[in-house]
Formats: structure tokens, C-alpha cells, sequence
């Protein structure tokens, strides 16, 4: 027997739709890396972006379980003596919804070149208006 290998060509992308409203962010994240890492095909292979484009839209209406609207926090370091920022997730859903969905997935994505090219294919909306009408996106299944 012989170990197919999937070529450039081979792959075949689809792009879906995802309504964030209601849905659990942590939940919604881990369905969302899968489907833009390709391990939902039967042909994965874990050194290929075999990936989808996935469009997130209501990403404002997205929910979070336990005391993790007041508690959680986004850190970032400057890298100088003092320069750790904090961003409570309650301002940063107010300002930038768009943002908590993206950090979320990308923490769920590999850290390399790799995982940056899957990030490219990740579009998130605040609102239900979205620009990728053209590519006629199919609603993802989520469970």
C-alpha cells in the first residue's frame, strides 16, 4: 500500500458562515481553529494549509460562561519595565467584539508561519453585515 499525498491542487476550500450569537466563545473558537486548520476533511494532513475560510458575523452577541465578563483579562507586554497592559474582557467587547473571537482562535492555531497564513483566512464582523456575499458562504454546522 502506498501513503497518498495531498498536492497543492488536491485541495479543495469552501467557505462558511458563522452566527457568534448565543454561542459559548470557547466553544466557538476550538470549531472554528478546526475548520481553518482542515481537520474536519478526510485528506488532513498537518503540515498543509488545507484549511477553509470561515466568516464570523454578530461577534458582539457572543457569550461567555462563569464570572469570565468581569474576571477575564487580555495582557500585553511592551517588553520595557512597566509597559504590561491589561484589558478587562468586559471593555474590550464593548470596543473591539471583533478582537475577542480573533484571540481566541489564534491561541487555538500553531504559533509558526503556518498558523499565520490559516489566521489570513479568518473573517470577523461585529454586526450581521459582512463583504464576502460574492463567495456565497454556507452556514457551518456547529454543534
Amino acid at each position: 500500500m502506498n501513503t497518498h499525498t495531498v498536492k497543492k491542487d488536491e485541495i479543495q476550500r469552501k467557505w462558511y458562515l458563522v452566527d457568534a450569537t448565543d454561542k459559548v466563545l470557547g466553544r466557538l473558537s476550538s470549531q472554528i481553529a478546526t475548520v481553518l486548520r482542515g481537520k474536519h476533511k478526510p485528506n488532513y494532513s498537518p503540515h498543509l494549509d488545507m484549511g477553509d475560510f470561515v466568516v464570523v458575523i454578530n461577534a458582539e452577541k457572543v457569550r461567555v460562561t462563569g464570572k469570565k465578563y468581569s474576571q477575564k483579562v487580555y495582557y500585553h507586554y511592551s517588553g520595557y519595565p512597566g509597559g504590561l497592559k491589561v484589558t478587562p474582557f468586559s471593555r474590550l467587547i464593548r470596543k473591539r467584539p471583533e478582537r475577542v473571537i480573533e484571540k481566541a482562535v489564534w491561541g487555538m492555531l500553531p504559533h509558526n508561519r503556518l498558523g499565520r497564513k490559516l489566521f489570513k483566512h479568518l473573517n470577523v464582523y461585529a454586526g450581521e453585515r459582512h463583504p464576502h456575499q460574492a463567495q456565497k458562504p454556507e452556514p457551518l454546522a456547529l454543534d
